[in-house]
Formats: C-alpha cells, structure tokens, sequence
C-alpha cells in the first residue's frame, strides 16, 4: 500500500537501486517508488505559497490543516504540488519578517509533513522570482542569477532527506530561447538568468537525490527541444516538465504526439499544470485521455477556489468541484493513484 511506502520513504533509506534512490526516483521513462514500482504523480496543484506572504498573509493563503488535506485525499490523488517563492523563502528585498525565512520555512516544511502523512507525494516549484532588489511578486521569463540558486541550495539541503519529493526547478520559462534554458543569459531587461543547468548544479551539490523537473519554455508548453537541451544530471534523475492548457500554444493531440510522445519515450513526463478556463471540461478530458495512454503524470490547476477564470478546480476549499474539477474527480477516483499496482 502506498502509505506503508510513503510512511517509510519520508523518514528512512532502505536497499533499492543498489540504495542510491530510496525513494521517489527516474528510472528510464519512469518515476518508481522504493520498491520499484512504476508511478504516474496523479494529483492537485495548492497555490497560495508563491504571493501569500508577500501580501502580509500566511504563507499557504488559506486553509492547510489535516481536514483541508482530507478533501484533497477524497479526491484518491497522489501527489500535491506546491508553488513557492524565492525571496520568502530566503527573506530578502523586503519580504514581510513575520510571514519569510524562518517563519517561512517552517510552514512549508510542516505542511510538506502533513502531506506525507496523508501519503501524498510532494512537488516543490519556484513559482515567483525576480532578480536584484526587485520583490518576487509575478512571474519571470526565467529564474535570477541572483537568488534562485541559492533558493535551490537552501531548499534541497532542507529537505535532503525527504525520499517522497521532486524539485520543479522553475514554473513557467517564456521569451527565451532553449541555450539561455539550459545555460542561462542575459535578457534585454539587463538581468542575468539562472539557467537549468545551474538550477540543477545547486540542488545536487547539497547532495540531494530527489528527481528534478525541468520544465520546457513557451510558459511550459514546449518540449520540442528539450531532449535536444537537456542539462547534465549526475544522478540521472531528471524529469521534463509540460503545461497543458486549453489557452496553450500546444494544446492539441496532434501537438502532444508531435513533441511530447517523443520526450516521454525517453524520461518522465509531468504536466505540472494542466487546466482549463471556461470551467468545462472537454479539454482537460482529452489531454487525460492521451496522457492516461502516453503513461505521462498530470497535477491540475488548481485546488483553491479562484473561479473559472484561476482556473480552478474547486470552487470551496473542502473541495466542491468546479464543472472542470468533477472531471478530474471522476478521472482521479477510477485511477486511484492513492494505490500501488
């Protein structure tokens, strides 16, 4: 059962993959488990962490607690990702001293242990970022030079020893080309980018194993190069990262087979975000059936109750779906990803 196996994963190494990979890890295509069982991440994004504390709230914007979790577990997910903010997370350029660094830090890893507890794996992304003495607070063409890899180094040396995470390097890339993804650059804004293959470098250098995500550019929906450009791992566990929107430049089967089958062929695929606006579901119901097929992992858009336009999944925080989320309930609830196969 996947409680035995997260119970375990979170708080102990064991024999697996000669015990590099106690955990959650690639193999090939896949994400396994501990044991070696292939997995799909199956679940919900719950933003909140990547602008609450910068507004002067708590970091999660809302309600965190065990019954909170509970309404996403009805739902029989498996993973839940969560969207953060670099300069919360390191306290910097202003960042409100109640609700960053320490303070920070702590409600993150708490609510990460509450997950766990509940059996859900946990995606950690850096959501806002920005460079110099510039707050964090929207979305960059790319992660700073200046700060992301040191969020990296203070984040995966935090949760070094948690076997049931993966680090999404950064959200959503856009307005660059795929060198300055992988290497960096400098944009015509006059800032110098961290690119993935730097991101990488920090989160390895603290000794972490966790399978990493890199997420393609075009805000997360191409892949086209990505094979071509995929930075150097020396753990070989690197994931590509897609976002699937009806709004999306790639947001067709014909687009999915063209770009996506390809890389899925050779690492694991997760559709970090995947959603779509108008609150129907005719979309989302044939990206989940290409990806339920392609054996690619998907985390909707998202457990808070913004309304269609969020889009959102859930229009109450103890989980009433929206018309896009009954979708995915009913997708979830027959997979019942909350079980090993």
């Amino acid at each position: 059962m996947l409680a035995s196996v997260l119970a375990l994963a979170g708080l102990m190494t064991c024999a697996g993959d000669n015990g590099r990979y106690p955990g959650l890890h690639v193999a090939g295509n896949k994400l396994v488990d501990r044991y070696g069982h292939a997995i799909r991440l199956l679940g919900v994004n719950r933003a909140g962490a990547e602008y609450a504390c910068l507004q002067g709230h708590p970091p999660l914007g809302g309600p965190a607690d065990r019954r909170a979790i509970a309404a996403m577990t009805a739902w029989r997910i498996n993973a839940v990702r969560v969207p953060l903010n670099e300069q919360c997370w390191l306290g910097i350029n202003g960042a409100p001293a109640g609700y960053s660094k320490a303070h920070y830090r702590a409600a993150i890893k708490r609510y990460v242990s509450r997950l766990h507890q509940a059996h859900l794996y946990v995606v950690l992304d850096l959501h806002w970022s920005a460079p110099g003495l510039t707050k964090a607070q929207g979305q960059q063409a790319m992660a700073d030079f200046d700060h992301a890899p040191a969020f990296w180094r203070s984040v995966a040396r935090t949760f070094k020893r948690d076997h049931a995470i993966a680090f999404d390097l950064y959200n959503e890339p856009h307005d660059i080309t795929w060198k300055c993804w992988r290497d960096g650059c400098r944009l015509d804004e006059g800032w110098r980018t961290a690119g993935m293959q730097t991101l990488v470098d920090a989160v390895r250098s603290t000794g972490a194993v966790a399978p990493i995500i890199a997420t393609g550019i075009d805000w997360g929906s191409d892949l086209s190069s990505w094979s071509k450009y995929k930075p150097d791992d020396p753990t070989d566990q690197l994931a590509a990262g897609l976002h699937v929107f009806d709004f999306a430049d790639c947001a067709s089967l014909g687009c999915w087979k063209s770009t996506v089958a390809g890389v899925a062929r050779k690492v694991p695929v997760v559709a970090t975000e995947f959603g779509q606006r108008d609150c129907a579901a005719a979309f989302m119901e044939r990206f989940m059936d290409w990806a339920d097929a392609a054996g690619v992992s998907y985390l909707g858009w998202s457990w808070n109750p913004f309304g269609c336009a969020g889009p959102a999944l859930v229009d109450s925080w103890d989980g009433r779906p929206t018309p896009a989320g009954r979708q995915l309930r009913a997708r979830l609830l027959r997979l019942d990803a909350s079980r090993v196969r």
